[in-house]
């Protein structure tokens, strides 16, 4: 062969050789690595180690526990195997073939390692495929500790049915499938052999008869688990929806003795089976149990017996038959979802007279937080973003020490969205390496006054306040926005502005730990493969410090570190003295809680990720540094048995809430989605009589503004503690159906008090004034119409923004914003009034003080006036032809008075567009 075609053929070898390792270690380590340097960049790689290694662990134990099985099986059978003569097997003329089928046969007969090995080997593995997909339930059985808590049904612990039962149903199942498979295939080995002793009068050796023997026990016994384990089935009967959850009283009269019967007539009728095939004697038992469990199939398929109860035994004295039935599904909900430690309050409403003087809301009234987020948002980004490339994604509601006192706040952090730039500098450098990170937040009072400048607690670039405030690590690498890869440092440098005045940009290099270090052209390549982007290898611009940063978005990153946890969707910013930091929520979950109802969310809701589940705990609290990307958790809720199990299958991972430092702590707040989740629940099961509770005598709802639910939003009242006004998710509730208020649900979210749930309930007599009863009348008032129609005349649009209740001392005040729009140019929300109501009679001003002032002088004019009515001359007051009409009592004579306002001219309706999703 010439030179040059042995150089080709070479040459060839080589490119396609590569090119085979390159596909090979594509798509198997290339993923392995990065994935690796990203969790050790986190301080991870220990648990990124353990997760990966557990599936495999438990894969190789579950083949290696198959094949011990497949293999003595098939090991025990060749013993037996071949005991007729060889030459009537191996009868073939070829005596080359002959010696073959005897040296096949002697393999088979003597069990060799050869044949059995592989065999049972490759039998094994598919078997073991599925515990490898359900590593993670194994775990969960394995570590899952006793929860303390007792099914009512059947008197398990609650950890039986979260852990094993899910498990053990799985296991069921894949032994019935493998032991039958083998029992079919040692039925066929043993029939050849039987059919071949046969020829020579010979019967098949008794170990063999035993062998199938001990096979078909163990399926016998595995269908009757299988049968038993059906009754578990029971506690999760949805048939008496909507009335309750559950078994009732069908399910466990009738139903679950009928599972009783049928395990016991089936290990019956397999028992006499086996024993007939074996002596040939005992047909008649074996005809007779079998006739007998056909018959209990039979009645456990249809649905005679059970109609047949439910209409003439149940339906007559349901609500006796079904008593405790409907107690278990109640206790079973509030447990599921954490609500059997709500405390009740009655809460005796009053008209309130003195409203300035009101101690309760003098302690309140610099928190009341007067601005609809959604309309805030617009001015942050108006007044603040200052660049394309800035965005608030999100605005947070929290609270700070400003200047010595405790201030309910709006605040976002002002994050980089690369998109933003113009077309033209939508370039490789641009997104990559110079444009890389966000900078500081923005941070107002959330009390204002109509007509007045936006107060700012924290503004501009860089950041300042005059009111004491700091932020000491501006720069933001990682948030809620849509981040690209960047490479930092970098001989570019960044984007930033340090020079406030003249907005000089200026250059900055990142200093921090997060990321991947590019140190080596291996890396590079590596990168380069994974992002397919050829710009990370040929890049001119990075330096010995690089460091490559992805998976900036923070819940992307804690999804991918622990996918496990459910995130609420509604992560916040925090100001500390060592930087901006994000607090996340995390939750466990299971669809598995016995006798509890699923959660079923609104409708096109994607809240907790379309999840099932009938039990939640917010278990977790996770803090990201927005600087440096360290991901940290905390047990927050250490009675929960589910992340008591990840702590012990994953030690290190989570840490105690008291390591969480100081300053974090102080904002950790009781989540949204949580409570709103809870409170759907609550609605209905805060019936716990069951009579009350049957007859759904007092459901309740979110309370409704303009058609639509009020959802929880946060407030600063001193309602768990009278002294002490603390941060609260607060929660209006009306009777389902109807207008009116319920009762308040408060939960708190500092300190002692964090999660503590307390119901103020109305008495079921008066009428208290729900949103939308309160909306209709503002919308009554001739004063306030009017001022709107000068507004709606100058060009101006009118929006109302949400509803806040604020309860008094006994009284109740409803508050609501007006803003007006520029109906062109830049459109910007103004705060223009405040209204202030306290149920039948309304007043607006520029401030909320003023209101009050307003609303209080209104008050006592019109008790003046009825007292004055009430105290005229006996003889002036009016009668009919039947006798004096009867006397009326101030507080109707008041609300009689208050309905008789004439309604305004028409105007531009209500918008209430921010009154369901506002915090």
């Amino acid at each position: 062969m010439q030179k040059w075609k042995r150089w080709l053929i070479l040459s060839g070898s080589s490119v396609l050789g590569l090119g085979i390792v390159y596909m090979i270690f594509n798509f198997v380590f290339l993923d392995f690595f990065v994935d690796l340097w990203w969790f050790r960049s986190l301080n991870y790689d220990g648990y990124y180690l353990m997760r990966l290694s557990y599936r495999y662990v438990i894969f190789a134990a579950v083949v290696l526990l198959f094949f011990l099985i497949f293999f003595s099986n098939f090991w025990f059978a060749s013993r037996y195997l071949g005991t007729s003569s060889q030459a009537g097997v191996c009868n073939l003329e070829d005596a080359e073939d002959r010696k073959e089928c005897q040296s096949l046969l002697q393999m088979f007969q003597s069990g060799s390692l050869k044949i059995y090995t592989p065999f049972s080997f490759l039998l094994a593995i598919p078997v073991a495929i599925p515990f490898y997909e359900r590593w993670e339930e194994g775990l969960l059985w394995f570590f899952g500790p006793n929860s303390g808590i007792q099914d009512p049904a059947f008197g398990r612990d609650v950890s039986y049915y979260l852990f094993s039962y899910p498990v053990y149903t799985f296991i069921q199942q894949e032994i019935l499938i493998t032991f039958s498979l083998l029992f079919l295939a040692m039925v066929v080995l043993y029939a050849v052999e039987w059919r071949m002793l046969s020829r020579d009068q010979q019967s098949l050796p008794k170990p063999a008869k035993i062998h199938l023997t001990v096979i078909a026990v163990i399926v016998v016994i595995t269908e009757a688990w299988g049968i038993i384990l059906q009754k578990v089935e029971l506690v999760y009967a949805s048939n008496h929806m909507p009335r309750f959850f559950g078994p009732g009283f069908v399910d466990m009269n009738l139903r679950a003795p009928l599972i009783w019967l049928t395990a016991i007539v089936f290990l019956i009728w397999a028992f006499s089976l086996i024993v007939f095939v074996h002596r040939r004697k005992g047909l008649m038992p074996m005809l007779i149990s079998l006739a007998l469990l056909l018959l209990v199939i039979g009645i456990r398929a249809t649905d005679f017996f059970s109609d047949t109860i439910q209409e003439y035994i149940v339906k007559p004295n349901e609500t006796v038959r079904e008593r405790k039935y409907i107690e278990n599904s109640i206790r079973a909900a509030l447990n599921a979802f954490d609500l059997e430690n709500m405390e009740t309050r009655d809460y005796d409403i009053a008209p309130v007279t003195d409203l300035i003087a009101d101690p309760d809301l003098q302690k309140t009234l610099r928190n009341i937080p007067v601005w609809d987020r959604e309309l805030l948002d617009e001015v942050y980004t108006q007044f603040q973003s200052f660049h394309q490339y800035y965005s608030f994604h999100n605005l947070d509601v929290d609270r700070y020490t400003v200047r010595g006192v405790h201030q309910q706040v709006y605040l976002a952090a002002r994050e980089l969205n690369t998109d933003g730039l113009p077309e033209a500098a939508q370039n490789w450098i641009n997104r990559h390496l110079q444009y890389t990170h966000g900078y500081g937040i923005v941070m107002t009072p959330a009390v204002q006054g109509g007509d007045e400048p936006m107060t700012w607690f924290i503004q501009d670039i860089p950041t300042v306040s005059d009111f004491g405030l700091n932020v000491s690590v501006p720069g933001i690498y990682y948030g809620e926005e849509n981040y690209d890869f960047v490479i930092v440092p970098n001989e570019m440098g960044e984007i930033d502005i340090q020079d406030r005045s003249n907005e000089k940009t200026d250059n900055v290099n990142y200093t921090g730990k997060g990321g991947v270090a590019l140190s080596s052209l291996w890396r590079k390549i590596l990168f380069s493969v994974y992002f397919e982007d050829k710009d990370i290898f040929f890049t001119p611009k990075t330096n010995a410090d690089s460091r490559i940063l992805f998976r900036r978005n923070i819940m992307e990153a804690v999804r991918t570190l622990t996918p496990f946890f459910l995130l609420d969707d509604d992560p916040y910013i925090v100001n500390t003295s060592q930087g901006l930091f994000w607090m996340l929520d995390a939750y466990t979950s299971s669809d598995r809680y016995p006798n509890a109802q699923h959660y079923v969310r609104s409708p096109g809701s994607t809240e907790f990720g379309n999840t099932e589940f009938n039990y939640i705990r917010n278990s977790v609290k996770i803090t990201v540094d927005a600087y440096n990307g360290d991901i940290s958790y905390y047990i927050a809720d250490p009675r929960d048995p589910i992340i008591r199990a990840y702590s012990s299958i994953y030690p290190g991972l989570l840490k105690n809430l008291d390591q969480m430092p100081a300053e974090l702590r102080a904002h950790i707040r009781y989540p949204q989605q949580m409570f709103t989740a809870q409170m759907r629940i609550y609605a209905k099961y805060h019936q716990t009589d069951p009579d009350i509770f049957y007859r759904e005598e007092d459901t309740w709802e979110f309370a409704k503004m303009e058609s639509r639910a009020v959802k929880p939003y946060y407030m600063t009242l001193a309602m768990l503690d009278k002294q002490h006004p603390e941060f609260v998710l607060f929660s209006p509730m009306s009777p389902i159906g109807r207008d009116n208020l319920r009762s308040l649900v408060v939960a708190g979210c500092d300190g002692t008090n964090y999660g503590k749930m307390v119901v103020f309930n109305f008495p079921k007599g008066r009428q208290v004034f729900g949103p939308s009863q309160i909306s209709a009348m503002i919308n009554q008032d001739t004063e306030i119409a009017q001022d709107i129609s000068l507004w709606i005349q100058a060009g101006a649009e009118v929006i109302f923004g949400r509803m806040i209740i604020l309860p008094l001392s006994k009284g109740m005040l409803y508050i609501q914003p007006l803003y007006t729009r520029s109906a062109s140019g830049a459109r910007i929300p103004e705060l223009k009034r405040i209204i202030v109501s306290q149920g039948d009679l309304a007043v607006m001003d520029r401030s909320i003080e003023g209101a009050l002032q307003k609303l209080e002088t209104g008050i006592k004019e019109r008790s003046e006036r009825i007292r004055q009515r009430h105290a005229a001359p006996k003889s002036e007051k009016q009668t009919s032809p039947h006798g004096p009409a009867e006397e009326q009592h101030p507080a109707q004579e008041a609300e009689s008075e208050s309905r008789q306002v004439p309604a305004s001219e028409p105007h531009t309706a209500p918008d209430h567009s921010g009154q369901e999703n506002a915090q």
